[in-house]
């Protein structure tokens, strides 16, 4: 499918005599056009375009810039002046690569010299544009079909994830039958959360693949099959799903590719809070997958309390984040430490933190928080009074070390 979608990017720069680039509707990049002339290089690129083949994706000033021209309603060529202030420096022509009505991706253009002549206000009467403009319709054509057999296998797969046990099997076994000896093979499962869910993807019977996401991430990261998984509870936020196809049982690399893709997708968090990724341990087959999301997700929450730890972790490195992850969230914390978790004492929270973290040796502690020991002990002292609890015994400080580590999940 990428080679499809390649061939079809260099046909439209061979009919324009422009390189081309096309991104799908999230401006996530899928292939892009190499040229084909002497001129110097420099003078066709531009920041925009070589941050969007070097990082496979636009900036969200870009987006915004360019989304402002009405290029997911275009029915024909836009053309879309400069901005610097969003770092667009050169003019584009933008083909909307559409299917059925829907728009699922650009083709972008630079709009320069060699493009001035083409007459947009009547594209299909400049050869030229028309062959471009059809080509765009096959990539829309190919986009759509993608887009549809990726949401069918998200479905099974939110339903093997999350679905009602009545229905877990015959989810599982449709799934298994769609991806074929892939179902066997290893595979890994990703979190991302919080997702923020598009249009269309609340409720019963919405779509598996997330819009846009799909044919980012298709045959370039093993991506097997991607669903948004709605939290249990009504106002909560989404996590998004992505099972991987794995060459070996112990080679996660696959896994880790498609999550740090992912969180470069501006659905990737929630507000303030940027997103992050959890690895479950790799499986064999499908059957442990429900335990598997389990694990993402809990991966996915350790990254986002322990910075150190993401913004992808993997399940095995979570250490005791993968017990404190099974408590319920939103867990009220133990009533003795509930007063050290004030905001007024997080210096002295952070110190009590850093102290167990360093096994109870004051030296280390002090060297980390750059304090005096004399300042530490006072500080500890101050725990203990809040608290109630001593550090001297190993049973307060399990207590404590594991409170203030809940605290932030």
């Amino acid at each position: 499918m990428r080679g499809d979608y390649q061939h079809l990017v260099d046909e439209i720069s061979a009919a324009l005599g422009a390189p081309a680039t096309l991104e799908d509707r999230d401006f996530v990049l899928i292939a892009f056009g190499a040229h084909g002339g002497d001129d110097d290089l420099d003078a066709m690129m531009d920041p925009v375009r070589t941050r969007s083949i070097l990082q496979r994706r636009s900036t969200a000033a870009v987006r915004a810039w360019f989304e402002a021209f009405g290029i997911a309603r275009a029915q024909s060529p836009l053309r879309i002046p400069p901005d610097p202030a969003a770092g667009v420096f050169k003019g584009r022509i933008c083909l909307p690569v559409r299917h059925r009505g829907v728009v699922h991706g650009y083709v972008w253009l630079l709009d320069d010299e060699q493009l001035a002549g083409l007459d947009l206000a009547v594209p299909y009467a400049d050869p030229r544009l028309a062959q471009a403009m059809e080509t765009a319709a096959r990539i829309g054509e190919l986009l759509a079909a993608e887009a549809r057999a990726g949401a069918e296998l998200g479905e099974l797969l939110r339903e093997v994830l999350a679905g009602r046990p009545a229905g877990r099997d015959a989810a599982a076994a449709a799934l298994r039958e769609a991806m074929g000896q892939a179902a066997d093979g290893p595979l890994g499962l990703v979190a991302v959360a919080p997702w923020a869910l598009g249009d269309g993807e609340h409720g019963e019977g919405d779509p598996g693949a997330p819009d846009g996401v799909g044919s980012a991430l298709a045959g370039q990261s093993g991506v097997a099959a991607l669903c948004a998984v709605p939290d249990l509870h009504p106002e909560g936020p989404a996590a998004l799903a992505a099972l991987v196809r794995l060459r070996t049982a112990t080679a996660v690399a696959p896994a880790r590719a498609a999550a740090e893709r992912l969180l470069r997708s501006p659905r990737a968090g929630a507000g303030a809070r940027r997103g992050t990724a959890g690895l479950a341990a790799p499986r064999r087959g499908l059957a442990e997958l429900p335990e598997a999301w389990r694990e993402a997700l809990a991966a996915a929450r350790a990254a986002a309390a322990e910075p150190r730890l993401g913004p992808v972790a993997e399940w095995g490195d979570i250490g005791p984040y993968r017990v404190l992850a099974a408590l319920p969230a939103g867990a009220a914390a133990d009533t003795s430490v509930r007063p050290l978790l004030a905001p007024a004492h997080a210096e002295l929270a952070r110190t009590a933190e850093v102290f167990l973290d360093c096994a109870g040796q004051a030296g280390r502690t002090a060297a980390a928080l750059g304090i005096h020991r004399q300042t530490l002990y006072y500080r500890l002292a101050r725990v203990e009074q809040l608290t109630g609890l001593d550090l001297d015994e190993g049973e307060g400080r399990l207590l404590l070390h594991m409170a203030l580590k809940a605290s932030r999940l």
